[in-house]
This record gives C-alpha cells, structure tokens and sequence, in this order.
C-alpha cells in the first residue's frame, strides 16, 4: 500500500495557464527533485524562483494518507457539486508520488485529472491534462502533454528549444517576485514576437486568494 504525504488539499479556482477561472481541488504533494523547498538551499537548487511551499504536512487537509483509497476519499469530500469534480495534482513536484493506484482510485472517483510537473519524471497513464514547466538546466522527459507554461524570463532559456514538444497548448508566465512588473511587461513583448506562446498569470494571486 503507498503512503501519500501532502502538504494540502484546498478547494479553489485554478488561476493561471489554459483552466484558469475553472472550480477545482489543489492537491499538493510535499517534495521536489529540484530544491528542498529550504531557504537556506534556494541559491543552489536547480529550480530558485519556486514561490510554493511544500515542505511538511502541516497545511490544510494536509497530513500522511495510507492508501489510495485514503486520499481520493479525502479529496473527493471537498467538491461542492454533482459536476464531475475536478483535481490538480500538484507540488513541489507531484509525479515523486503520484501513481497508477491513486490515478485509478480518482478514476473510480469519476475525476477529471490534472496535473503540475516539471517534466523531469515521466507520467502515469490516465491523466487528462498534463502541464509541464520547464525549468532551464533540467532534462524534460515528460516532453509531451497538453500544456507547456514556461516561468519567463529564466536565464539561458530559449523559447524555441521548446516549441518542437508534442503540446496542444504553450504557455509564458511572468515570475513573480520583486521584478513582476519588469517580468510581465517582458512577457507580454515576448508573446506578441512570438504568437505561439500565450500570456498566463497568476489571476489567483491577483484577486487574493489561494
């Protein structure tokens, strides 16, 4: 039996990428395989603008789930409605857990399944939307999917390197930070060069919630 550990599970609205403004359950798993989610580690990790945090199960609906079953019950108590529910798996770095067992138990559960990579490992079958985002210096694996959301501007990266990818949709989205202004006017010029690519935010930090 696997043993699931999360950081939260949260009913929200997606705010960024292809589903923004769609009703959905966050899942966040803890861990990445790019930084420890430490302060102390951010300047060398292989990914240091990450604005999440995963460490620990200490957030809402968090904690250590025995068992598929366990957590997809969990999961599934959070929906309001009797739509078919929808959940985005997510991290840290989510595929470090996700598997066939709990992507047949969602299944079982009637979900639709998204979910948030770096594309560093690659996908169980099942999953329904797969968005990856690329971090420069890092090997993608998971090279196909639905989704390429890029954080921009990283430095070396070049947008072309990515477009030959087997992806339905291509995504730039500022990075946040101290330089969000400078970043966001960036990628709005970037997207306009480059109409392959269309502008995300992150509308859910924008209107003030999780």
């Amino acid at each position: 039996m696997a043993i699931y550990s999360v950081k939260e599970i949260y009913y929200t609205i997606q705010g960024e990428g292809f589903y923004t403004g769609k009703p959905a359950i966050f899942c966040r798993f803890v861990g990445c395989n790019l930084w420890t989610g430490r302060e102390k580690d951010r300047e060398n990790a292989k990914c240091n603008f990450c604005d999440t945090d995963f460490v620990g199960t200490d957030g809402l609906e968090g904690g250590t789930y025995d068992g598929s079953q366990s957590l997809a019950l969990k999961i599934i108590s959070l929906w309001p409605s009797a739509v078919r529910p929808f959940v985005v798996l997510t991290g840290g770095e989510p595929l470090l857990q996700v598997d066939n067992e709990l992507i047949k138990e969602l299944k079982n559960n009637n979900f639709k399944i998204a979910i948030e990579t770096n594309g560093t490992i690659l996908a169980p079958k099942g999953i329904d939307w797969i968005c990856v985002s690329p971090k420069i210096g890092t090997k993608i694996i998971q090279n196909f999917g639905d989704e390429l959301k890029i954080v921009f501007p990283q430095k070396g990266l070049e947008l072309k390197d990515y477009e030959e990818y087997d992806f339905k949709h291509f995504s730039l989205q500022p990075m946040d930070g101290k330089l969000i202004e400078q970043n966001t006017k960036l990628t709005i010029e970037c997207c306009m060069k480059n109409p392959k690519w269309n502008l995300s935010l992150q509308t859910h930090k924008i209107i003030g919630i999780n």
